[in-house]
C-alpha cells in the first residue's frame, strides 16, 4: 500500500512539473500570407486567415488587378477591395502588411521601365497605411522591414520589392527547347532583380538581430526553373542572395512568396548555406489550371484557393510548422523545420 501511495504521490508531482514546463517555456508567433486576389471576386479565404488568428497577415503581391496606367483606375480597384467585408474582417484581426508583383504594381511582368511606378507607390503606400515617416516612404521602391516580438522570440519581417528595379526578363524563343513557357536565363550578370540599393540595405538588415527572417517575396526562389517569372530566371541574382545569407550568417531565413496561382513549399539546397524554404501560397482568388515539375518540393502542391501559415514556437529548441491552408479551414501540406535545421 506504501508503495502504491509512493508511486501516486511521485506520478502527481512529475505531472505536475511536466505541465509547468510546456506552461512557461511555450511561446508561438504565427504569421499568415497570401497573395493573387481579385478584387471583382468574393474573397473567403480571408476569412480563413483571420480565423487562424496570426500575429499579422502579408499580402505577397497582385494584391488586386490593376493593369493600368490610369491612376484612378488602380485606387478604385482598392477602393473595391476596402469595400470587401472579408477584407475589413482580417483588418480588425490582425496587423496586416504588404508589398507588392506586377499587377498592383501596375502592368503584367513589369519591372523598373513602367513609366507610373512613383504615382504607384504613393496610392500603395497611403492604401496599406504606411505611416508618413517610414522609411519605405523615403527612397525609391516599396521595401522595408518590421519586427514581431513575443516572449524573447524575435521575428524579422523583410519586405523585398521585386518590381521597381528589376531588370526586364529574357523573353523565350519560340522553339528553343533549352527552355519553358515565357522566359529563359538571363545570362548577363549585370541584370538585377532587387537594384544597387536594395541590395545594400537587405545587406545591413541580415546584420540585425532576430531568431528568424522571414522574406516577403513576391516571386518564387527556392523551386526548380519553369520558365515563369521567379528568382530562377537570373540566377546571378539568386545566387547573390544565397552569398549574401552566408556573408552575413544571417540565420533562419525563410521566404514566403505568390504570384503563381498555386501553392506548395520548396526546399533549395545550397553549397554554401543552410536549406533555404519557400513557403508558396497563391492565390486567394486565382487558380491555375497546371501545377509545374518542382524537384525541390516538400509535400504535394495546392491548386485549389489557399493561405500559408508559418508558426514558430520556442521551447527548448524552436520550431518553424510551414503550412497551407484550403477554403475548408485545413492544412492540406505541413512540414515541421527545426531552427537548428536552418542556421549556421
Amino acid at each position: 500500500m506504501k508503495n502504491i501511495l509512493l508511486f501516486l504521490i511521485t506520478f502527481f508531482l512529475f505531472s505536475c512539473q511536466s505541465k509547468e514546463l510546456i506552461n512557461t517555456n511555450t511561446s508561438t508567433l504565427k504569421i499568415a500570407f497570401g497573395s493573387c486576389a481579385n478584387e471583382d471576386k468574393k474573397q473567403p479565404m480571408l476569412n480563413i486567415a483571420a480565423d487562424l488568428q496570426p500575429d499579422v497577415f502579408i499580402y505577397l503581391g497582385d494584391n488586386i488587378y490593376g493593369d493600368s496606367e490610369n491612376m484612378d483606375v488602380l485606387s478604385a480597384k482598392y477602393a473595391k477591395l476596402a469595400g470587401k467585408s472579408e477584407f475589413q474582417n482580417l483588418q480588425k484581426q490582425t496587423k496586416v502588411l504588404a508589398t507588392w508583383d506586377d499587377h498592383d504594381f501596375g502592368e503584367n511582368d513589369a519591372g523598373r521601365h513602367y513609366r507610373f511606378k512613383a504615382e504607384s507607390k504613393e496610392i500603395f503606400m497611403n492604401f496599406w497605411n504606411v505611416p508618413a515617416d517610414s522609411e519605405r516612404r523615403k527612397h525609391e521602391g516599396i521595401y522595408g522591414v518590421e519586427y514581431l516580438e513575443k516572449d524573447g522570440l524575435k521575428v524579422q519581417i523583410i519586405l523585398l520589392d521585386t518590381r521597381t528595379f528589376r531588370d526586364d526578363l529574357i523573353h523565350r524563343t519560340k522553339g528553343d527547347a533549352r527552355y519553358k513557357n515565357d522566359y529563359a536565363f538571363t545570362e548577363s550578370a549585370d541584370s538585377t532583380f532587387l537594384g544597387a540599393d536594395q541590395w545594400q540595405w537587405l545587406e545591413e538588415e541580415f546584420k540585425a538581430k532576430a531568431d528568424v527572417r522571414i522574406i516577403a517575396s513576391s516571386n518564387q526562389f527556392s523551386h526548380e526553373y519553369n520558365g515563369w517569372e521567379s528568382w530562377t530566371n537570373v540566377p546571378y541574382e539568386q545566387q547573390k542572395m544565397i552569398d549574401l545569407i552566408k556573408k552575413t550568417k544571417a540565420n533562419g531565413v525563410v521566404f514566403i512568396s505568390g504570384d503563381v496561382h498555386w501553392g506548395e513549399i520548396s526546399k533549395l539546397e545550397t553549397e554554401k548555406t543552410y536549406p533555404i524554404y519557400d513557403v508558396t501560397s497563391s492565390g486567394i482568388t486565382q487558380t491555375w489550371y497546371n501545377v509545374e515539375p518542382n524537384k525541390n518540393r516538400v509535400g504535394a502542391s495546392v491548386r485549389q484557393n489557399n493561405i500559408g501559415l508559418i508558426e514558430i514556437t520556442k521551447q527548448q529548441s524552436t520550431k518553424l510548422k510551414l503550412s497551407i491552408f484550403d477554403k475548408t479551414n485545413k492544412a492540406v501540406v505541413e512540414h515541421l523545420v527545426n531552427l537548428k535545421e536552418i542556421s549556421f
